[in-house]
């Protein structure tokens, strides 16, 4: 595919003697002495490079290069000026043209001058996004994090419209990750993304080829180890058509992408290995230190009854606060057993609301809500679900316990739930206003003991995910700090036939 240049001069012999060159050079030359007709072509299409003529009336090439930065930011411009006016291109220079020609051309200086900048240009872009994408990479375990990281790169390095990053989930592409515009219709970027992972290898896909109305779409698998496991997909603007440099970089980013993937697919079953023996080893000592916490706290009621007896107020206050001490050893130990030992489900149908109303009700009677704005946004099309209601209940109090703990008594919480007949599953969302999450407390938010409370145990999130993945669920936290955390637990509501799926895991 040919680079586009736009050539602006208000010398009709340059201009015509620029665009045989150029031409000739293998370019797909656009050329006006019209700065107007300029700014709307680049309006209209992308260019790969601009050559302007610093002198022209009524607008300058230096008022024109600013014009077409505002519509292409990254767009290089050579500036050509007469020997008189070198003073004033080095001044463009600094304003953001990339380099200058001057008048008249100097053998083969056309040439490598523009080869320079467009190898600098691309070098620098390629560059900036891959470093951007790898930094993602290198800091953070979290996948999400990184696939986020990824489509915004490639829509910054391609100019595309939207990036979309599917991935294979149970035989269906689910989208993980978007950037830039929402896509008008799924449907065309998910038939490329399956396009893409049937065949092995990038495709394309015009809009005008199958009535559109809608730019190129491009998609490019996502390929693991065990095969493709999704694709990266973009999609430009009905004017724009991708060129080989965005092939190349959709290839890039989505080799990166993959290797998220398969980073994550490693690390969980790592992850679930120590889990399962962590959980045998808490068990084994929880186990061991039960009944003497039962005994130590029947002894401390004994202590009270007698220094009631005695009347000695300081002492009995002293016993109330070694009970309470017992009492939170003896609830960690629950949970730590709870953890190791996961329950067989008893499904029955259920119905989600009014758990979920019970569980507000428990909250309240646990943590002050009288400044605490409590929305609740269900859906009325949500049917019964097959589901154990007393492990979900333990589930869904402690989330909800988590976002009442975050607004310390003030702000907003909001439970809602939205059902999906197309995918046969109920989304649970429970969204706090409070503080948020750094990103350091966010990629540990369920590694198990890991706690920012001071009289947390570090499990209640790892039970709670080991809850939901018993029900073939997914559990799933986005927190920003200053803007709150948003907690979402996706439930099928028949039961999983893939009995092979741990308890624990990703846990």
């Amino acid at each position: 595919m040919k680079q586009k240049v736009l050539v602006v001069d208000d010398d009709a012999a340059i201009l015509e003697v620029l665009e045989m060159r150029l031409t000739a050079m293998g370019f797909d030359v656009t050329a006006t002495s019209d700065p107007r007709r300029a700014l709307e072509a680049t309006e209209a299409g992308r260019f790969d490079l601009a050559l302007l003529d610093l002198r022209m009336e009524p607008t300058d090439g230096m008022r024109l290069m600013e014009g077409l930065h505002e519509r292409q930011p990254r767009l290089p411009v050579l500036i050509m000026t007469a020997h008189g006016t070198i003073q004033t291109a080095v001044e463009a220079v600094r304003r953001g043209a990339f380099d200058y020609l001057t008048k008249p051309f100097v053998r083969d200086e056309l040439r490598s001058k523009i080869a320079r900048t467009l190898a600098t240009r691309r070098w620098a872009r390629d560059r900036e996004r891959l470093l951007t994408v790898g930094q993602a990479l290198a800091s953070s375990g979290v996948m999400a994090r990184v696939l986020d990281s990824v489509a915004q790169a490639t829509v910054e390095a391609t100019d595309a419209d939207r990036c979309v990053v599917f991935q294979l989930e149970q035989g269906r592409l689910v989208p993980m990750a978007s950037a830039g515009s929402p896509p008008p219709v799924w449907s065309r970027l998910e038939a490329a993304a399956s396009a893409a992972m049937d065949k092995g290898m990038p495709i394309t896909m015009s809009g005008a080829a199958d009535g559109a109305d809608s730019g190129t779409i491009v998609a490019a698998p996502l390929v693991v180890q065990r095969g493709p496991a999704g694709a990266l997909v973009i999609e430009t603007a009905a004017r724009l058509e991708p060129g080989e440099d965005d092939l190349e970089l959709l290839a890039l980013f989505s080799s990166q992408a993959a290797i998220a993937i398969r980073n994550t697919h490693d690390l969980e079953s790592l992850k679930s290995g120590a889990v399962a023996a962590l959980g045998r080893m808490a068990t084994q000592v929880a186990h061991e230190v039960k009944n003497p916490l039962a005994g130590l706290r029947l002894y401390v009621r004994h202590l009270e009854q007698h220094l009631v007896k005695v009347d000695d107020a300081k002492g009995r206050d002293l016993a109330g606060k070694i009970a309470i001490t017992v009492d939170h050893l003896t609830s960690v130990v629950a949970e730590i057993t709870a953890f190791g030992r996961p329950p067989e489900l008893h499904r029955v149908p259920t119905a989600l609301h009014p758990l979920l109303d019970e569980c507000l009700e428990l909250a309240r009677a646990r943590r002050p809500t009288e400044r605490v704005d409590i929305i609740t946004a269900y859906d009325p099309s949500c049917p019964e679900a097959r589901l154990d209601a007393r492990e979900l209940r333990k589930a869904f109090l402690n989330l909800i316990l988590n976002a009442l703990e975050a607004l310390e008594g003030a702000g907003r919480l909001t439970v809602a739930t939205a059902y999906s007949a197309a995918t046969g599953t109920v989304t649970v969302t429970i969204e706090d206003t409070g503080p948020g999450m750094t990103e350091e407390t966010l990629a540990r938010a369920f590694d198990l003991f890991f706690t920012t409370k001071p009289d947390g145990t570090g499990l209640g999130m790892s039970i709670a995910r080991s809850v939901v993945n018993l029900h073939a669920g997914e559990l799933t936290v986005s927190s920003r700090v200053g803007e709150g955390t948003r907690v979402q637990a996706r439930l099928p509501l028949e039961p999983s036939t893939d009995a092979s799926r741990a308890p624990g895991a990703g846990a």
